[in-house]
């Protein structure tokens, strides 16, 4: 497992999930926008009333159960609605976003039959959870640009938790937006807004939402790195493939409109990457062999392996 940074476009052409380093220039669309733009809209507070409960004369205290029961319930929804949209473009030939469904759906198909997928499952309309995920968010840290980076924008998904977690941990601003941009925008975490019984909690959707402060579009903020969950990359171009509801594109569309980010802002997203991947690890991990195998038959082609490694020895199962 690694992760590298990477330039990534709107368009794949691959049908696994790797993590990679492109030399293409970064080209995510852009939002065209006016200072009266409907946008506006997203200087919303990130809480719903609704979420709130009253103690007291004028105490307020936020309702984790009755957020996350509206999550979850909103995430079923939305993942039901791109169900029937999957089912229904792919079935037209002329669709140009037909191809797009095949990939994804062989991806998540793969991930749940080898049971690579992890919770939340099933993982299909999912930025999907995989084996190994927080260790390739340790290999990201690890990075230089990582380590330079004072303000880190992650994807709210549950695969990049960790992510969230080590921004947090190493001392520096986590900028992530509400799932779906539903109730709000972006909100800002910082280390000195939390304590250690809490810095855990707010790596989650009912954390954010409960720490983190909301921000609009005429908030001033500098990004440093952008994080980005995948369903599929292309290990040669950088394409990739999200869930296919557009909010990535949109998130970076309307990053640029504030300023807070620019052509030279690198961009992440962790995965499989084969040719980091040594003999040793390999043989150690029997889904990942497994995996390698079933990609090589249906693609027809032999995967890269990486260097061979000395690996410390492991515990013996009784």
């Amino acid at each position: 497992m690694d992760a590298h940074v990477t330039n990534i476009s709107s368009v794949l052409r691959f049908t696994s999930k790797h993590a990679l380093k492109s030399k293409r220039p970064f080209k995510f669309p852009t939002i065209s926008t006016t200072k009266n733009s409907h946008f506006k809209q997203f200087n919303l507070m990130i809480h719903s009333t609704k979420n709130y409960v009253t103690r007291g004369k004028n105490e307020a205290v936020f309702n984790e159960e009755a957020y996350e029961a509206e999550r979850l319930r909103l995430d079923a929804e939305a993942r039901n609605s791109m169900a029937d949209k999957s089912s229904k473009e792919v079935q037209i030939e002329d669709d140009p976003k037909a191809w797009k469904w095949v990939i994804r759906n062989r991806v998540w198909d793969l991930m749940e039959a080898q049971n690579i997928a992890q919770f939340p499952r099933p993982v299909h309309h999912r930025i999907p959870n995989f084996v190994g995920a927080p260790l390739a968010a340790t290999k990201l840290s690890e990075l230089e640009v990582f380590k330079k980076a004072k303000c880190v924008k992650v994807n709210p998904d549950t695969p990049q938790k960790q992510v969230r977690l080590l921004t947090l941990n190493d001392g520096k601003k986590l900028l992530t937006p509400q799932p779906r941009l539903r109730t709000g925008f972006f909100s800002v975490l910082e280390p000195s807004m939390l304590s250690p019984s809490t810095i855990k909690e707010a790596c989650t959707s009912v954390g954010v939402a409960k720490y983190g402060r909301p921000i609009g579009l005429d908030d001033k903020i500098k990004v440093d790195l952008i994080v980005i969950g995948s369903v599929a990359v292309d290990p040669k171009t950088g394409a990739r493939l999200g869930k296919g509801e557009g909010f990535a594109e949109l998130e970076y569309g309307m990053l640029r409109y504030m300023g807070s980010i620019d052509d030279s802002t690198l961009v992440v997203t962790s995965g499989i990457y084969w040719d980091k991947l040594s003999p040793e690890k390999l043989s150690q991990i029997k889904i990942l062999r497994e995996l390698k195998s079933r990609i090589e038959r249906e693609s027809g082609q032999k995967l890269p392996c990486g260097p061979s490694e000395k690996l410390p020895p492991t515990a013996k199962r009784n």
